[in-house]
């Protein structure tokens, strides 16, 4: 550590460069946390995880007992132990005994993302509550015409203050906090919606999985979905970054140049020979492109439109933080990776177990190192992104894990599930355990013999 400290004063390392090294060592070495403990107000299985995403500091929960509570991850209300254990008691909760609380469980809570004063939350009640942190009181609230499996606010919007709601019925429905009214229903869906996802790339682009196995892209500025993802429509690998790409393209493009000069000489004679062949091939283009915009209209049945991206219900979805990417999870057991602007299955194997097949899970991922956290039955297991290779698995629930929140700022996981506990994966060691590791091998190394 002292080594890559001194690299950096020096600026032989990027600060950009040794930030993300130490973060990724960070997150490899997540264990256990042994200093911080939640003690979760829950009565009933935690369904739904989330960090506020203006100061990741608080920590959002529901609960299948109809409770929503906020956690203060960086101040303990106690502690324990001489104070080696700090004890995070939830700053408020809000459950059934509330005059605004909801009747059955919460399967939904997300955060307000331009500031911590408003939560939303759904339930199996028909309901979707926005909530005013402040007061803990109701402020908003939308009858759904089933229960709520999974609400998404996006977080780029800045031109619309939209909920998108995934419930048993086949339309999806956004609501507007600002009227109190729906703005938004959107038809496709041949099931119940259990999974919704916006774009980190678009705040119009919706991202929406069904109980029917499918996967739309949506549009919320134009009727209908533009996109079915199929998955036997494939590509091997994932997208270059975007400086090799641009590489790639421009050396094409110069021996497509330096091969011009030589065939122009063949075309120029083949013109006059070629003429009606060439008329001939590019109407047949043209009709072939005429009747697959026809088939690709969003009014219309066509076989792409029933494409399915699992043999199953689709229990949950996660968009990269670049947007380029899209990870789906569905009862078939089966996590796929998808290209969101070509809206193909990458092909990548992920080494799965069992998932869950009759509730919507969270998914959560890291950038560096990239890693998808999925909640595997009792245990919860790291993937490699673009691997699919299992790097870490976190084992502590003594019950099924239905979610997980990862938390970028002090690079910690939370993980929840049927026992009503919350728990807290944290790096291992110390900064202050690191550096006295440096300066004993530091030590070591000398020109004398023993």
């Amino acid at each position: 550590m002292w080594q890559a400290i001194q690299s950096r004063e020096t600026g032989r390392t990027p600060s950009n460069s040794f930030a993300n090294r130490l973060k990724s060592r960070r997150i490899s070495s997540l264990q256990l946390s042994n200093r911080k403990d939640f003690v979760s107000p829950h009565r009933g299985s935690v369904n739904s995880l989330q960090v506020d995403l203006t100061e990741g500091r608080y920590l959002l929960s529901g609960a299948s007992d109809g409770s929503a509570a906020v956690f203060d991850t960086q101040r303990a209300s106690d502690t324990e132990a001489s104070g080696l254990i700090a004890k995070h008691k939830c700053v408020f909760s809000v459950d059934k005994g509330h005059e605004h609380g909801h009747k059955f469980a919460v399967s939904s809570a997300v955060w307000y993302p331009i500031d911590t004063g408003l939560f939303v939350t759904g339930s199996f009640d028909h309901l979707i509550k926005v909530w005013d942190t402040n007061t803990a009181q109701a402020v908003v609230d939308f009858k759904m015409p089933g229960k709520v499996y999974r609400t998404a606010m996006s977080s780029l919007a800045m031109s619309h203050t939209l909920i998108a709601a995934g419930t048993e019925d086949v339309q999806v429905r956004l609501c507007d906090i600002a009227s109190g009214a729906f703005s938004h229903t959107l038809s496709g869906h041949r099931d119940g919606v259990m999974s919704v996802e916006w774009s980190t790339s678009s705040e119009w682009v919706l991202y929406t999985g069904g109980c029917d196995g499918a996967i739309r892209f949506w549009d919320i500025r134009r009727a209908g979905c533009f996109r079915v993802l199929d998955q036997s429509v494939t590509q091997l690998g994932v997208r270059p970054p975007i400086l090799k790409r641009t590489a790639v393209s421009s050396k094409v493009s110069a021996e497509k140049s330096s091969s011009g000069g030589k065939n122009r000489l063949k075309t120029q004679h083949g013109k006059h020979t070629g003429s009606q062949n060439v008329k001939g091939s590019s109407s047949v283009k043209a009709s072939v492109e005429k009747t697959r915009q026809k088939r690709l209209h969003p009014g219309m049945l066509s076989t792409l439109d029933r494409a399915t991206a699992h043999y199953g219900v689709v229990t949950g979805l996660k968009a990269t933080n670049d947007g380029m990417y899209l990870l789906s999870a569905g009862s078939d057991s089966r996590i796929r990776l998808w290209d969101t602007q070509s809206g193909c299955n990458t092909l990548l194997n992920f080494e799965t177990g069992r998932l869950h097949t009759s509730k919507a899970i969270q998914l959560a991922t890291s950038d560096d190192p990239a890693l998808v956290f999925v909640p595997c039955m009792k245990t919860l297991k790291a993937f490699g992104m673009w691997s699919g290779r299992t790097t870490m698995m976190f084992r502590g629930h003594y019950e099924s894990v239905n979610t997980c929140c990862f938390n970028s700022t002090d690079q910690e996981l939370y993980t929840s599930g049927v026992d009503r506990q919350i728990l807290v994966w944290s790096p291992g060691g110390s900064m202050e355990g690191e550096m006295v590791q440096d300066e004993e091998v530091a030590e070591d190394k000398d020109n004398w013999s023993d």
